[in-house]
């Protein structure tokens, strides 16, 4: 079949091709949980589902369709953890007021495209307004549009003139603070209001942040009963609690009250570390786009208020990383992609090399360590039983992070969605 024709197959998604047994083969498969080089790999697909990890001398599968992938290697469909598909930074940091609210959904529909050209098969939206990441979801469930397997957390929880309140303008000027909430029942009913509207995750912000306006980044914005009432209630809706935190106590805080995942996490210290061990806590930072904001940032209209902020937190969040990971902290890979360009997420990788994991660490943190954070056992390796979510790059990764950057093949559910070879 060309090539063109195994693309839009993918994009629709049709009937009979998802009905159809699907042999992929290549020249060499990373295995993420071993971290080894499987020479020669063939994999066996039956309506988007992995059936059989195997090689291609020691079973013979006929009456299949077949998608040989030639001299590159394959490994799973990447995972980030932290995306907001529905910004774009080259469009200037003020995009919110010069369009109309609906031009975000029109964004995340091509940002949604860029993403899964570049590898990555499933995010985890921690963001947006008017519930535009439930929409983009179900955009892509339903083959309308192209993109990844999206966990969405709709609007961000955070408290009154906090990182998740829009606190630029004056008392004059109305904006919407859908995600605002206060004290325990408050934050509680905020959940629910999510969980009914299509939220699969819920992020809140325990800290100030770099791109807010009126607050330190380090400060905490909740209480600990607040907190605590927002984790568990998630928790019993069986929701995972993505959480925005730089300073030390609120990270602190939020560990405490049982959160799954700590996003930037950059001034975290030992404390934090030790109480991220014990309780299992995940560690998601953007180790990256540091490099963006600072050499981008004023072009795209970051005032420079801002720009002070992230000039004073960079350095000290990649300390951290390092010192986390050397700790024994369970890391994710998160990009914060959205303040940084859609479709380069894979940038972070050599980052998270050069402050201290081998490369096999950070691609685990990008599948197989991303699945188990997710609460997923669908995505996340090439095994029997997950989604048919394979990339395909030219070289090793494990030698070479950086041939991440260049995929070459993306495989979603058993078809092809993207062919560069």
């Amino acid at each position: 079949m060309p090539r063109f024709a195994l693309i839009l197959l993918g994009l629709l998604g049709s009937t009979a091709a998802s009905a159809e047994t699907v042999v992929i083969t290549a020249a060499r498969m990373l295995d993420v949980v071993s971290g080894k080089i499987i020479q020669n790999p063939q994999i066996v697909t039956e309506n988007g589902r992995i059936t059989l990890v195997t090689t291609q001398d020691r079973h013979i599968v006929t009456d299949a369709k077949r998608i040989d992938l030639g001299n590159l290697t394959i490994l799973p469909g990447l995972i980030d953890m932290h995306v907001h598909l529905t910004s774009d930074p080259a469009l200037g940091f003020d995009a919110d007021l010069r369009h109309a609210r609906a031009f975000s959904v029109a964004v995340g529909v091509a940002m949604a495209g860029r993403t899964l050209d570049a590898g990555f098969t499933t995010v985890r939206n921690v963001g947006s307004a008017d519930f535009g990441d439930v929409g983009l979801k179900q955009a892509i469930d339903e083959r309308v549009i192209r993109g990844p397997r999206i966990v969405p957390a709709a609007y961000a929880l955070g408290a009154t003139g906090g990182h998740c309140d829009d606190n630029r303008f004056h008392s004059g000027i109305t904006v919407d603070r859908s995600g605002v909430a206060s004290g325990p029942q408050g934050f509680r009913e905020k959940v629910r209001e999510m969980h009914r509207l299509g939220a699969d995750v819920i992020k809140f912000c325990a800290t100030g942040g770099v791109f807010s306006a009126r607050d330190t980044v380090d400060g905490q914005q909740l209480t600990q009963e607040e907190m605590d009432a927002l984790v568990d209630e998630a928790h019993r809706l069986r929701m995972k609690v993505a959480v925005h935190a730089h300073g030390a106590d609120g990270i602190k805080a939020a560990i405490r009250a049982k959160a799954d995942t700590i996003e930037h996490a950059s001034l975290a210290d030992a404390e934090a570390f030790a109480l991220a061990k014990q309780f299992g806590t995940y560690f998601s930072m953007d180790v990256y786009n540091d490099d963006y904001i600072l050499a981008e940032g004023a072009k795209n209209g970051v005032p420079e208020e801002n720009l002070a902020k992230e000039r004073a937190i960079g350095l000290k969040q990649r300390q951290t990383f390092q010192a986390a990971w050397k700790a024994g902290v369970k890391m994710v890979f998160g990009s914060d992609a959205g303040v940084y360009p859609h479709g380069d997420n894979a940038r972070q990788f050599a980052k998270m090399v050069e402050w201290g994991m081998a490369p096999i660490d950070a691609i685990r943190a990008a599948t197989s360590v991303a699945a188990q954070a997710l609460g997923r056992d669908d995505v996340g390796e090439i095994a029997t039983g997950r989604h048919a979510d394979i990339i395909a790059v030219a070289g090793d990764p494990t030698a070479d992070v950086n041939v991440l950057r260049d995929v070459k093949v993306v495989v979603m559910g058993g078809a092809v969605v993207k062919d560069a070879r």
